[in-house]
């Protein structure tokens, strides 16, 4: 792992909120046994997010089969699915009242499909209970398994997004048995097996890459068939992960919003505290 670097300037600052609104939020979710990529991978937006009564909702449990060295999720062997989880997130996302619900999960290489067909179910549950809300899916790699991304697909997504997370250098450090050519043949067949739905992925920096790696991996994403892009400051979960290199500059974060909108990006989203579906919505109505 790399040595952390020296003489960090302060980590970002989080927006707080209130905290009746925030416990409404963690109520509804504890009342529903849902869980959500904003605690379980301690996101620093998740008091803000909260307190306006929004979440990403996490399936497929709480524990991953990966061990990513940038990532807070718990590494162990999940339970198996559980068959009442998509209607409960449904029902989460209605009593939370949201417009624009997003769904992600743990990366689960002990199921045949990678958790396919749960996203699928979650989608159709939430669909019936909101049918004018737009739903975003955050997917893992499914191993590459093409048919398992169609029948994410074929429940008819919002928008498709997955995370390369980093450069194709750091790709082996940063990403537990994912593979950065992989992801983009990922983000490549979902472009063509669904050539409507926009495709979303996302860039952490500070983690160690050069300038020159930040725009080819952009220009990656774009020949992937990506039309959307987030791109935010890495921020270790703990002194275990793989240390911060540097603090990204606001001048380097508009520097990379030129290049992502030089190369065609119709929805950007960068800053230091950005995530995938930090203000998803808003970037969706962007596009």
């Amino acid at each position: 792992m790399a040595p952390a670097a020296e003489h960090l300037p302060p980590a970002p600052r989080v927006r707080m909120a209130a905290a009746s609104a925030v416990n409404a939020t963690r109520a509804v979710l504890a009342s529903l046994q849902v869980h959500t990529v904003c605690q379980a991978a301690a996101c620093p937006n998740r008091w803000e997010c909260f307190g306006q009564h929004t979440a990403t909702f996490l399936i497929l449990g709480e524990i991953c089969t990966r061990a990513c060295a940038f990532c807070n999720i718990r590494t162990g062997m999940p339970q198996p699915p559980d068959a009442d989880e998509p209607r409960r997130v449904a029902a989460a996302a209605k009593q939370l009242g949201l417009r624009y619900v997003v769904i992600t999960s743990v990366t689960r290489d002990d199921m045949a499909d990678g958790g396919a067909a749960q996203f699928a179910a979650t989608v159709q549950a939430v669909r019936a209970c909101l049918p004018d809300a737009g739903i975003e899916v955050l997917t893992p790699d499914f191993q590459g398994d093409v048919r398992a991304l169609g029948a994410v697909l074929a429940a008819q997504p919002t928008v498709f997004n997955h995370n390369l997370e980093t450069v194709a250098r750091l790709s082996p450090v940063l990403r537990s048995r994912a593979g950065y050519a992989r992801s983009l043949a990922l983000l490549e067949h979902a472009r063509r097996i669904a050539p409507r739905v926009p495709v979303k992925s996302g860039l952490m920096v500070g983690a160690g890459e050069t300038d020159d790696e930040v725009q080819t991996a952009l220009r990656d994403r774009r020949a992937a068939g990506c039309s959307l892009v987030t791109i935010g400051q890495y921020l270790a979960p703990s002194p275990r992960h793989h240390p911060v290199q540097a603090q990204i500059t606001a001048a380097q974060f508009t520097q990379y919003t030129a290049w992502a909108r030089a190369l065609g990006f119709r929805g950007v989203a960068c800053g230091p505290l950005v995530r995938s579906s930090y203000h998803a919505a808003a970037m969706n109505d962007e596009r």
